[in-house]
């Protein structure tokens, strides 16, 4: 759904309220190929046209399949995304005042918004880095295999205290830097 600026003008006394299912998961699998499935988004917010920017108020709904970051099972996330842009036109941006950071502005490069693109951009963001299956969140077992398994962070602290802890035999200790003197003896000859 795109909404021309002139069409939006219209709306400078009241907000233009929208409600709209969108299918997008052609689009946010072609730009993420961890993506294994998309429900259909519902969009439903307010788009209220300024003198000096336009303010887009939504919220997504959306159900979005990915695979598990432990086993790459399939796991369905359900997302919930509140969502606040602010867009300005090249003109609007020149004359706005110190109110806004510039990193919260969209600039508009062509006279329209796009709420699609809005929507892919923030449902991409709000995919986690680490997905587990509802089985995976409940059992803390780690995955294993012949000569290989996964840690936790605090799993690996752990194993490296306990190997740091461990001192040489002290009557060894003295046989390698017994060893290590007569190295250098011989470097030097």
């Amino acid at each position: 759904m795109k909404w021309s600026l002139l069409e939006l003008n219209k709306y400078k006394d009241e907000p233009c309220e929208f409600s709209e299912t969108l299918d997008l998961k052609a689009s946010l699998m072609k730009r993420d190929n961890l993506i294994l499935d998309v429900s259909p988004v519902k969009a439903t917010g307010i788009l209220t046209v300024g003198k000096e920017e336009y303010l887009l108020h939504y919220r997504i709904d959306v159900i979005v399949t990915v695979p598990s970051s432990r086993s790459l099972t399939p796991v369905p996330l359900k997302l919930m995304i509140d969502v606040d842009e602010v867009f300005m036109t090249p003109e609007q941006y020149q004359q706005k005042d110190g109110r806004l950071a510039d990193e919260e502005i969209i600039l508009l490069e062509k006279p329209t918004i796009d709420l699609d693109e809005s929507v892919e951009d923030n449902i991409l963001l709000s995919i986690p880095i680490q997905v587990l299956s509802d089985e995976e969140q409940a059992n803390q077992d780690m995955p294993k295999g012949h000569d290989w398994e996964v840690l936790s962070e605090e799993e690996y602290e752990q194993k490296r205290q306990i190997e740091a802890q461990q001192t040489t035999d002290p009557r060894l200790a003295k046989l390698s830097e017994l060893f290590g003197e007569t190295t250098e003896e011989e470097d030097k000859q």
